[in-house]
């Protein structure tokens, strides 16, 4: 099998790359939303032998996202608990040059729950508020947003890699700040940790349901991560208006096609390694 088109970063590398990366600092070692470079670093370098051996993430494409300004990252979701989303942050972080660390873009509930809250803004994470991704825009960060929400990992195997609920505030917000918009598929997440059912009923902390997992952890299936070249939504849109629905929903639809593509594409492609 195919492993990453990367190599593999010493603990030296992952200080290196949040140390050169752009860092407002807003007092004490930490943003305004919390974000503790050396805490990334850590959890880097903790996390690169699930990257490398476990999950054996093949990455291409990486070259596509900007060296610097606004960028918005948008990817497909899948599976019990966030898994691809914690391995696409830790691809970025390997993978960008110059170093760019990614902002991930929490669910509203996330904030709420003890704990992880507080450890997922160390790492960068921010509570999904129009407010918060204009803030990290309008500083030229590269955000990662996943529009199916939570509504991707709720999905049954049946339905795996059918984006589900598509929201798009993202696209009202890359025409505001002429960021573009990267498309990021994010293939073996699905089949790897499976949804078996959900409970509806319980609410602890805002969750919208208690997912039952197919097993107890995350099977090792092999990851492929894939990044489209850059979208300028406002490029057919001579002065688009963000502020107008229908531009938006149109914008935000034009990636939601291009990453269903890209999807097929990569699973297309991995059914012939897989030959």
């Amino acid at each position: 099998m195919r492993r990453s088109a990367h190599p593999a970063k010493t603990a030296d590398a992952f200080a290196r790359v949040v140390r050169e990366a752009a860092f407002a600092d807003a007092g004490y070692g930490y943003d305004q939303f919390g974000f503790h470079p050396p805490s990334l670093a850590r959890a880097a370098e903790l996390g690169a032998p699930i990257y490398e051996r476990y999950f054996r993430v093949d990455s291409r494409g990486s070259d596509a996202i900007p060296a610097s300004g606004p960028a918005i990252v948008v990817a497909n979701h899948g599976g019990v608990l966030p898994v691809d989303a914690a391995m696409l942050c830790l691809d970025l972080v390997r993978n960008t040059e110059p170093p760019r660390v990614p902002r991930p873009v929490m669910d509203h509930f996330v904030p709420h729950l003890p704990f992880v809250s507080t450890w997922f803004a160390r790492l960068g994470g921010v509570s999904g508020t129009r407010a918060n991704v204009r803030a990290l825009l309008a500083r030229g960060e590269l955000v990662v947003v996943w529009p199916e929400g939570v509504a991707g990992p709720a999905k049954r195997f049946r339905d795996r890699y059918r984006i589900q609920r598509w929201c798009v505030g993202f696209a009202e917000l890359a025409l505001r700040y002429h960021a573009p918009v990267i498309p990021c598929a994010v293939i073996g997440s699905e089949e790897s940790w499976p949804l078996l059912g959900k409970l509806g009923k319980l609410h602890t902390f805002g969750i919208p349901y208690l997912p039952i997992a197919a097993s107890p952890v995350p099977l090792p299936a092999h990851y492929h991560i894939r990044y489209a070249q850059p979208m300028w939504l406002d490029d057919h849109l001579a002065g688009a208006d963000p502020d107008d629905p229908d531009v938006v929903a149109n914008a935000a639809t034009r990636v939601q096609v291009a990453l269903e593509q890209l999807i097929d594409d990569t699973r297309c492609a991995r059914r012939g390694v897989f030959r």
